[in-house]
């Protein structure tokens, strides 16, 4: 079948079309690779509304599809971002080794696996009708490994994968060469360092597989005390950051919690109630797992460069949307070029699940399921050079939606809504800004954003409290021209998706985006990425000479970020932004009708 599939694609003009699809563990997402280039990607969770999705990525399917106006029968291969029976065997073997411990899981876990996470290969077959080509099932770290090294600017590269867990593996390392990779090393579970993170992240109040970015954010404000302790008694960590950890502490192989009274003991504390308030302990304890993931992540990048003299990283997993380790690595001048797709979790599995079935089925190899190591092309036909792949709405949708509402506006040409946007924002309005088409990833990135002065240090606390209703201790991200980037912050690279941190050079100046410790998690834009975006920042810069501003996502907590028109104007209304900047209008808080505002106030998300 695949070499038939291969034959096609080799002796026609026609296009290749491969879907990548992740879901069933959180994160759910559809992408698809035309002749190797993603024009299309996004999140359930979007179009669902439900943060973290887990289910069959039904809308961002068709989304997809209709983005490229084909149906189902017009693709080449779908392609799943992990093995479902080989998780499953892992699932049986660690209830077994721990029964009966784990009954209470076990019973829980089992209908859904025995109704629907093995039977994939079927539900997609139903959900993408008129299709009857393969399904390719790659392995979920080589699913990872892909979605950065495949799209990625370097020919050769380190690779080094590392997330909670995927079949059996937590972590792995490797290299790439061309559109060939081979992962040379990995580590299984039940160590992890993503679960370990985890572990902490439910340990002091907050969600699982949802607030672990809340960890990082609250570690600045504590101490690492603990750090001594977890490395002796949770973690020993070898010279080149491999790892065993000590599973006395841990309930996640068998049960409901990640942590168990163990655990609790060796803290002397209980588990934070979610929502509390945190103390001095939990934010001590953030600093200390905080700064154990550190070391972890040096140790395994430095090995890695000794392993493989290259001077170009990629990363991938979870674990890899922690900026702060991030930051620390490409400061460490192991390597010297780092590169991280923006939806580095399980999202971005699907889009590196299709990647590695558009070049194994470009070889011709007709092997029945790509595997690691496979023998793949010299080059690759795409580099991954923006993050904006999702839905965008016209004007005249956007127009006939604030005309049905009785909403007021205000039409503006794209100069006066440069102008307009700076100029509300150097006044001290927060503005919602939606424009043009969605981003790929857990970040937003100057599409569907708030913006604010970073001038101004009482914009910190009002975004959080009044407008994001959200934690106060939570920071907000800087976005700076490219240009000016060296000026204002202490980092001799650029970093469009928002995924590393490092030292701000004028916090005095920029208060309201410099955390605690001297830090920001910084996302840099040049005009060629986001003209629209860029123009904005720049015109604030000549106003105020500062080319700096907040941009936080668009939503309020709880909620994904906004995908609709819609969802755009039930966020402004519901929440205490002052302006929104939609296409091409404007809209101004104190012109909306009251009984829209109360109506949109009343929405409500589940607490993340």
């Amino acid at each position: 079948m695949v070499d038939a599939i291969a034959s096609s694609i080799i002796h026609h003009s026609s296009p290749m079309y491969i879907l990548g699809l992740s879901c069933f563990y959180h994160d759910s997402a559809a992408c698809l690779v035309k002749d190797g280039k993603v024009i299309a990607a996004a999140h359930e969770e979007r179009f669902t509304r439900i943060r973290h999705d887990e289910n069959f990525p039904e809308q961002a399917v068709k989304f997809c599809l209709d983005f490229a106006r084909i149906t189902p029968k017009d693709l080449t291969a779908v392609a799943f971002y992990d093995k479902p029976f080989l998780k499953f065997e892992r699932l049986l073997e660690t209830y077994l080794g721990t029964w009966p411990k784990g009954i209470l899981s076990w019973s829980k876990a089992m209908p859904v696996w025995l109704s629907k996470k093995l039977w994939i290969k079927s539900l997609i077959q139903d959900k993408l009708e008129g299709y009857d080509g393969e399904i390719y099932f790659p392995e979920h770290h080589l699913s990872h490994a892909a979605c950065a090294f495949l799209v990625s600017p370097f020919d050769k590269a380190a690779i080094l994968t590392i997330d909670g867990v995927g079949e059996w593996a937590t972590a792995a390392k490797g290299f790439g060469q061309g559109a060939k990779i081979t992962l040379t090393h990995q580590i299984n579970f039940p160590d992890s360092l993503g679960l370990l993170y985890s572990a902490f992240t439910y340990y002091t109040g907050f969600k699982v597989n949802s607030a672990e970015y809340k960890l990082m954010g609250l570690a600045p404000y504590g101490r690492p005390k603990y750090a001594k302790l977890i490395m002796d008694e949770l973690i020993d960590i070898k010279p080149d950051g491999s790892f065993k950890m000590n599973m006395k502490y841990f309930a996640y192989p068998y049960g409901l919690t990640m942590t168990n009274s163990a655990f609790h003991r060796l803290f002397d504390h209980n588990p934070t109630p979610a929502g509390q308030k945190p103390t001095d302990f939990e934010k001590d304890i953030a600093a200390s797992i905080q700064a154990v993931t550190d070391e972890i992540m040096l140790r395994l990048t430095r090995s890695l460069y000794q392993e493989t003299k290259l001077e170009n990283l990629c990363l991938a997993g979870g674990v890899a949307l922690n900026c702060v380790s991030n930051g620390k690595i490409l400061k460490d001048g192991k390597f010297k070029h780092l590169f991280i797709q923006p939806a580095a979790g399980d999202a971005g599995g699907a889009l590196g699940a299709a990647e590695i079935v558009y070049y194994a089925l470009k070889t011709s190899k007709g092997v029945s399921s790509p595997r690691r190591g496979d023998s793949l092309l010299d080059n690759r036909d795409w580099i991954f050079d923006t993050a904006f792949l999702g839905p965008e709405y016209p004007d005249a949708e956007i127009k006939k939606l604030l005309d049905d509402s009785g909403i007021a506006y205000k039409k503006l040409t794209r100069p006066q809504i440069v102008k307009t946007t700076a100029g509300l924002i150097e006044n001290q309005k927060v503005v919602g800004w939606f424009q043009g088409r969605m981003e790929w990833g857990p970040r937003a990135l100057g599409s569907r954003s708030i913006l604010a002065d970073a001038r101004n240090p009482e914009n910190q606390k009002r975004v959080n409290l009044a407008i994001k209703f959200r934690e106060s201790f939570r920071p907000f991200a800087p976005v700076v021209m490219e240009d000016k980037m060296d000026k204002w912050f202490d980092a001799d690279w650029t970093d469009p998706y928002m995924i590393t941190v490092c030292q701000v050079k004028n916090g005095n100046q920029i208060p309201a985006v410099t955390h605690l410790d001297g830090s920001a998690r910084i996302q840099t834009v040049n005009r060629k990425q986001n003209p629209l975006y860029y123009d904005v920042i720049n015109e604030f810069y000549k106003k105020t000479g500062v080319p700096v501003l907040i941009n936080t996502s668009f939503n309020r907590r709880g909620e994904p970020i906004v995908c609709t028109p819609q969802n755009s104007v039930d966020c402004f209304l519901g929440t205490n932004m002052d302006n929104l900047a939609i296409g091409s209008f404007i809209l101004d808080k104190k012109d909306m009708p009251d009984k829209l505002i109360e109506a949109a106030g009343k929405q409500s998300f589940s607490p993340d």
